[in-house]
């Protein structure tokens, strides 16, 4: 375990030299944007902060494999560190404060390869979020300054706080109908987007979320920092963990139901 822990030390180090890269560009009047082949926005500043994590990572554990956004997967080694340079490129572009670097260690377990590190860091809104496996989840600005999280007791759906991203997803993969009974059913509703509903579920001020489509470098922090909080972090299909190309985190309590809502 002691090894997860100098894990998170490093990827705390990591996303402060990726926090002074996002930040010096963040409402930059000459950002470069670029349009990627799946329509999606990608700036200087995603790719800046991507290659910097693969540098330092080639030098501090240079057998472990890198998956990113931008870049796709390097290495072989059995720990893989899972980036997500800036997630939410679409804020960060109009300059809304909602965007986070997302860094993730999975590493082989019983459940197969699961994340065992998160650090989800949002420097323009002040905010840092982490997990190590078996060591809790906690939210600060540093390491020796920091709040445990807990997620909430809420075990009603009629008493839920949902999050979301948008309706347009759900309604492409013809799960609308499912998603609206949800939201008439609980007690509020709110598109949040991106990390920040799990990150809330996290923290026990939001119950449950749920996203149609996603990758793995968009969950797999999320996923370590729900589940070291208590909560749990699924695909859509039930299947513990972000491989499914979806999610559903929610308090634990209200999961089976959040399922029932969303599932296949």
């Amino acid at each position: 375990m002691a090894g997860f822990h100098d894990d998170l030390r490093l990827a705390h180090v990591l996303a402060d030299a990726a926090d002074a890269t996002t930040m010096e560009r963040f409402k930059a009047l000459d950002l470069k944007v670029e349009t990627k082949p799946d329509l999606t926005p990608v700036s200087e500043a995603d790719r800046s902060a991507e290659e910097l994590i693969r540098t330092s990572l080639r030098r501090a554990r240079p057998r472990d494999a890198v998956m990113g956004e931008e870049y796709g997967t390097d290495g072989t080694g059995p720990r893989r560190w899972i980036i997500d340079p800036i997630d939410g490129t679409k804020n960060y572009v109009r300059g809304v404060p909602v965007w986070a670097t997302l860094i993730a260690l999975m590493a082989p377990g019983p459940e197969g390869n699961q994340p065992v590190v998160g650090v989800v860091s949002a420097p323009a809104l002040g905010r840092r979020w982490w997990a190590v496996q078996g060591g809790g989840a906690y939210t600060g600005r540093s390491l020796a300054k920091a709040s445990p999280l807990r997620v909430s007791g809420v075990q009603h759906i009629e008493d839920a706080s949902f999050a979301y991203s948008s309706l347009h997803g759900w309604d492409e993969r013809g799960r609308l109908d499912g998603f609206l009974h949800l939201t008439r059913d609980c007690w509020r509703s709110r598109g949040y987007g991106d990390f920040w509903p799990y990150m809330m579920v996290a923290e026990g001020t939001v119950d449950i979320c749920a996203e149609p489509e996603l990758s793995l470098w968009d969950m797999a922090a999320c996923a370590a920092i729900v589940a070291e909080a208590g909560g749990s972090f699924t695909g859509l299909d039930g299947e513990p963990g972000p491989h499914s190309g979806n999610a559903a985190a929610s308090n634990g309590l209200l999961h089976e139901e959040l399922l029932k809502y969303l599932g296949p």
